[in-house]
C-alpha cells in the first residue's frame, strides 16, 4: 500500500475546510485532480474517508482515524526535513534529549551551552517530561537518550551514573521550621505550599508522595518555573520542595534550606537509552561530555 505526501496533505485540508472544492485549492490541485486522489485512496484502503452532502463533506468514523494518523506521518516528515536541513547548513548532527524537570531546569542549560560552544557545527533539542514516559518514549525507538530519575524502572535499560538530584524544603526564615536542620514529610505536610503547575513532572512526584499520605497539599499559588517558586518563599508566601541545586543557587539571608528526610527525596539522576554502542558517535561523545562536565572547565 501505498501513500502520497500529497494525498495526504489534500484529505487533511479538506477535513480542515469541510470542502473538497477549498481543500483543493489549499493543496494547490484542481477540483477534478483532487476529486479523483480521494477516490483512489479511498478505493485503494477500501473504506470511505469522507461523507459527502450537498453542504460539503465530513469525516467518516475511519476517515477521523485515518486523518489523525495522517497528521501525525505529516509532522514527522517536517521534522525530519528540518533536521536534514541542518546537515545542509553543515551541521555535523543533531541531538534529541528528554529530561525530567530537575535536569532541564537545573543541570543541563549550562551543560548543554558549554558544549555548543565547543561543537559549534551541533545542534540540540531538550523536551522534558515524567521519567516513567521517556522510558517508554526509549523503549518504543520514539526517543534515543534521556536523563531520569533511578527510582523510575529501568529495566531493559542501558543506563549511566549523571548527578545526585536531592529535594529539599525551601523555607522563608521566619517560618516555624527555622530552628530545624532537617524535616520529615509529614511535619509540613499541612503547610501552606507554593508549587510548580500541576502538569509539572516534578510536582506530580511531590503530589504523588502526599496521596499516598492520604493528604492533597495546600497549594497558596503555583508557579511556571523554579525561580518564580524561590521567589515567593524568600516573600514569605509558603513553603516549596524544589532540588537542592536549585536552593542552594538561589538561597538568600531571608530564606533556609532543610533536609527532607524521606527517601523518595534521595534521587539520583541517570542518563539512558536502549544501547549506548547503538548511537552515533557524536551522540556518545554529548553523553560523555555531560557526565565529566564541570563549572570550573
Amino acid at each position: 500500500m501505498y501513500f502520497d505526501t500529497t494525498d495526504l496533505k489534500l484529505c487533511v485540508n479538506v477535513a480542515n475546510a469541510g470542502s473538497i472544492t477549498q481543500g483543493a485549492k489549499l493543496t494547490y490541485l484542481t477540483l477534478q485532480s483532487a476529486s479523483e486522489r480521494i477516490r483512489g485512496l479511498e478505493n485503494e484502503l477500501n473504506i470511505d474517508i469522507f461523507i459527502r452532502s450537498v453542504k460539503g463533506v465530513s469525516l467518516s468514523n475511519a476517515g477521523h482515524a485515518f486523518i489523525e494518523h495522517a497528521k501525525t506521518i505529516l509532522q514527522q516528515i517536517e521534522l525530519m526535513q528540518d533536521e536534514l536541513r541542518k546537515y545542509s547548513r553543515h551541521l555535523r548532527g543533531h541531538i534529541n534529549i528528554l529530561c525530567n524537570t530537575s535536569a532541564q531546569m537545573e543541570f543541563l542549560p549550562a551543560r548543554v551551552s558549554a558544549y555548543l560552544r565547543q561543537q559549534p557545527t551541533m545542534s540540540v533539542s531538550v523536551k522534558e517530561m515524567p521519567s516513567a514516559n521517556i522510558v517508554t518514549a526509549i523503549k518504543n525507538k520514539i526517543a534515543d537518550i534521556g536523563i531520569i530519575a533511578d527510582s523510575t524502572d529501568l529495566t531493559g535499560l542501558d543506563i549511566r551514573p549523571f548527578s545526585s538530584d536531592e529535594l529539599v524544603v525551601f523555607a522563608h526564615k521566619d517560618s516555624l521550621w527555622v530552628s530545624q536542620k532537617s524535616v520529615l514529610f509529614s511535619d509540613i505536610i499541612d503547610a501552606e505550599f507554593i508549587g510548580l503547575m500541576e502538569d509539572n513532572p516534578l510536582q506530580k512526584h511531590i503530589d504523588n508522595n502526599a496521596k499516598q499520605q492520604g493528604k492533597r497539599l495546600n497549594y497558596r499559588v503555583r508557579m511556571p518555573t523554579l525561580d518564580a517558586v524561590m521567589q515567593g518563599v524568600n516573600d514569605g508566601i509558603g513553603i516549596a520542595i524544589i532540588p537542592k541545586q536549585a536552593a542552594q543557587r538561589s538561597q538568600f539571608s531571608t530564606s533556609k534550606i532543610l533536609q527532607l528526610t524521606e527517601d523518595w527525596a534521595y534521587r539520583k539522576l541517570v542518563i539512558c537509552a536502549r544501547d549506548f554502542s547503538q548511537l552515533p558517535d557524536y551522540t556518545n561523545e554529548f553523553i560523555h561530555f555531560l557526565i565529566n562536565w564541570s563549572s570550573e572547565s
